[in-house]
């Protein structure tokens, strides 16, 4: 398992480390993809980017006001999601950022850091 350091505040969850498969918060192990918001954390059953659920994502984590952007961890490698859900988060008025999972859950804490307002949705990392 890899740990990550802890320099700075956070308010709300921040990922401290990976498992071979997922995330590590705190002491809470994630094995499967994650969905994480300034004020919660939540396992999540993403499979794959050909089928994220935007509706799916929001609900689950039941923010408001609605956040910035969605921060999209795409797994093991960065790959991009399909045009149909870039255009959902764009008509929901939000920003997208997609990277592999592993980077989007170190830009996580580098955001909240500087107390962004964002939502994250992390494939899981294998």
């Amino acid at each position: 398992m890899v740990e990550l350091r802890k320099d700075v505040e956070f308010t709300g969850p921040v990922v401290t480390g990976f498992t071979a498969e997922g995330f590590k918060i705190g002491d809470q192990r994630f094995e499967q993809g994650l969905l994480i918001s300034p004020e919660q954390v939540l396992d999540w059953a993403g499979s794959s980017l050909d089928k994220l659920d935007l509706g799916e994502i929001l609900s689950g984590l039941n923010l408001s006001p609605a956040p910035e952007f969605l921060l999209l961890g795409s797994g093991a490698s960065m790959l991009q999601p399909p045009a149909a859900f870039r255009r959902e988060v764009e008509a929901a008025g939000m920003g997208l950022e997609v990277m592999d999972s592993r980077a989007a859950a170190r830009t996580w804490g580098v955001l909240r850091a500087e107390e962004r307002w964002i939502v994250g949705a992390f494939l899981p990392i294998s």
